[in-house]
């Protein structure tokens, strides 16, 4: 397993917090996910050899916020 943290621009409540979440758990691969509104971060515990981190990002991306 490999854990990775990266900045999510774009979220103003909790309801943003779900979607990036669920949407980062959807990616295969992806053991847990973890996303902060305060901090602006997701931290993500995931299997490098399903799931890369372009993967991650390119969720965040289709859910409609900027990963950094």
């Amino acid at each position: 397993m490999e854990r990775v943290e990266f900045g999510v621009k774009g979220m103003t409540c909790d309801h943003c917090v779900m979607t990036v979440t669920r949407a980062l758990k959807g990616v295969p691969g992806v053991k847990t996910a973890t996303v902060s509104l305060a901090e602006e971060k997701a931290r993500v515990t995931f299997d490098p050899a399903v799931a890369t981190l372009e993967a991650l990002k390119a969720a965040v991306s289709a859910a409609g916020y900027q990963p950094e």
